[in-house]
């Protein structure tokens, strides 16, 4: 009898819950409760105004303006730093405030002013979109939209006649739309030699402020008047065209602004190599300093001389005389193919003291490299020069400047008293279009002389970046420039191994008028080529 009593109670146990799971199934799927409604869904379009501006104050910018762009990474990179961030700030505030205190206080009697607690709390600020302006200028313009609500802990303790009163800051909250400026661009790391900040409307600050425990905020009346003055206080110092400014750099350093004139006679060479045919050479010079972009300056060509005298004084622009060196070369003047090189020198500028003239007599070598068998034969022969250092003193370069910076220099000295330097810096290109092949380089003519930037291959945007500098007698007030841009290939086969992608004219009377003009001009002959061209005019006075 208890053998068959179990297997019917395993049965029954069995048959039960299949037939619970059946029926809880079944009311599940096809019995719904009275009391849930489905939500409604529409469209933004059909809300009431209520609701609408309900909602839209909780969208991030990018949704309702579209030049805002999502930075989600940013967010993303602050969040997983901010333990790290919150500390270095609180760090660098109470390294800067420090002096700051130590000097006010004995002017209020205090004993001591200092911070018992500085953290800004576990939630980082978020950034709810970005707009980043393209301008013409070399300047990197953005606007965050910020948003912050924090939970900081500020305990600031002030000490006088022996007593101790401290006050605390709770719960802050900071909506700004500040515009960052970083100008001017420079190729030295950061990149950026200034940072200018303003605000672009009144900022919203929300924040406690406990005073010995009390809550100083919930006084009727304090609140509103107390946010009201903060905000009316930054909106002076930092609303828009109002900046704060940050230099990060050394403009001069940075943008390797000249800091002096080298001055090179190139007198004469001796025992120089044949290296003609007929037992003779065609000695010229080519001078130049390093990390300088600007085409070599070059003597006139003595022909059939191994001891010729040229006496032909230049004058070079120095950015860096620490680190920069003027290179010699002497080469062989051949009227078909390539000239050929008879030796060369290298003088340190480091090396010359300044404001005085120095004499030397170069051994000509082959080349720099310590373990060139060749350096050692000799027999190149000797170059004598002069060379004098002088740099500016302060004030011999005055420079002027713009709202955010942006320097313009003078003319070098020797520049004509009645002219000037024209600066003509070739920056980029977009939208070439050649029907054969884009390898795009820029070539200037400007009274009879031609410039060329270097090839940039494979590219329809290129980027140069190159500098050329005309110094005149006179104003160029009637003169006009040619740029033109050309490609070239070196493919065999090819019917039209060079090619004009377009070319503009430019008036030069404008620059004279204004000093400087930096513009994009749309290329002639060029369907819809354009290439950015900065102009300078310095004069001496």
């Amino acid at each position: 009898m208890g053998f068959f009593s179990s297997i019917f109670g395993l049965f029954g146990f069995g048959v039960g819950i299949s037939v619970g799971l059946v029926v809880g199934y079944f009311f599940f799927i096809y019995f719904q409760p009275t009391d849930v409604q489905d939500p409604d869904i529409r469209p933004l379009i059909e809300q009431d105004s209520e609701s609408l501006q309900r909602l839209l104050s909780e969208l991030p910018l990018w949704v309702k303006h579209p030049d805002f762009d999502r930075v989600d990474w940013l967010n993303k990179f602050i969040e997983y730093m901010w333990p790290y961030l919150d500390k270095a700030i609180c760090k660098t505030v109470k390294e800067a405030t420090a002096p700051m205190i130590a000097e006010q206080i004995p002017q209020y009697k205090l004993d001591a002013v200092e911070f018992e607690t500085l953290t800004l709390g576990s939630l980082p600020p978020t950034f709810q979109g970005m707009k980043v302006y393209t301008t013409e200028e070399k300047e990197l313009i953005m606007e965050p939209a910020l948003k912050w609500a924090a939970n900081p802990d500020v305990t600031v303790a002030v000490k006088a006649f022996g007593l101790k009163a401290t006050a605390q800051v709770v719960d802050l909250q900071v909506f700004a739309l500040p515009r960052v400026t970083m100008k001017p661009l420079v190729p030295s790391f950061p990149c950026f030699a200034n940072i200018y900040v303003s605000l672009m409307e009144k900022p919203h600050v929300d924040f406690g402020l406990k005073l010995v425990g009390a809550d100083l905020m919930s006084i009727p009346g304090l609140y509103r008047f107390v946010l009201e003055i903060i905000k009316d206080q930054v909106a002076n110092m930092y609303l828009w065209p109002r900046t704060l400014d940050i230099q990060v750099l050394d403009v001069a350093k940075a943008m390797r602004r000249p800091v002096g004139i080298l001055t090179v006679k190139v007198l004469r060479a001796t025992k120089l190599k044949k290296k003609d045919l007929l037992g003779a050479s065609d000695p010229y010079v080519k001078l130049r300093l390093t990390e300088d972009k600007l085409p070599s300056k070059k003597t006139t060509v003595k022909h059939k001389n191994l001891n010729p005298e040229w006496n032909e004084e230049f004058n070079l622009v120095v950015k860096d005389p620490d680190a920069q060196a003027l290179e010699l070369h002497v080469y062989d003047w051949e009227q078909v193919g390539k000239h050929d090189k008879m030796g060369m020198n290298v003088v340190p500028l480091k090396e010359l003291p300044p404001d005085e003239l120095k004499t030397m007599n170069l051994n000509l070598v082959k080349s720099l490299d310590a373990i060139d068998s060749q350096n050692d034969k000799g027999g190149r022969g000797q170059l004598e020069v002069e060379l004098t250092y002088k740099p500016f003193k302060e004030g011999d370069m005055p420079a002027e400047s713009n709202d955010f910076g942006t320097l313009m220099e003078k003319a070098p000295e020797g520049t004509p008293a009645g002219g000037g330097l024209l600066v003509i810096i070739v920056h980029e290109a977009q939208d070439l279009e050649g029907k054969n092949h884009n390898n795009p380089f820029v070539r200037i003519l400007f009274k009879g002389e031609e410039r060329k930037t270097k090839q940039i291959k494979k590219s329809r945007d290129p980027r140069w970046q190159e500098e050329f500098q005309f110094t005149l007698p006179e104003p160029p007030t009637n003169d006009k420039l040619h740029v033109e841009v050309l490609s070239s290939s070196k493919r065999i086969g090819l019917l039209h191994p060079k090619e004009s992608l377009g070319y503009v004219i430019i008036n030069l009377a404008d620059v004279v008028t204004n000093k400087r003009i930096n513009e994009k001009y749309h290329l002639i002959d060029s369907k819809n080529g354009q290439i950015q061209i900065e102009l300078q005019w310095r004069t001496s006075s």
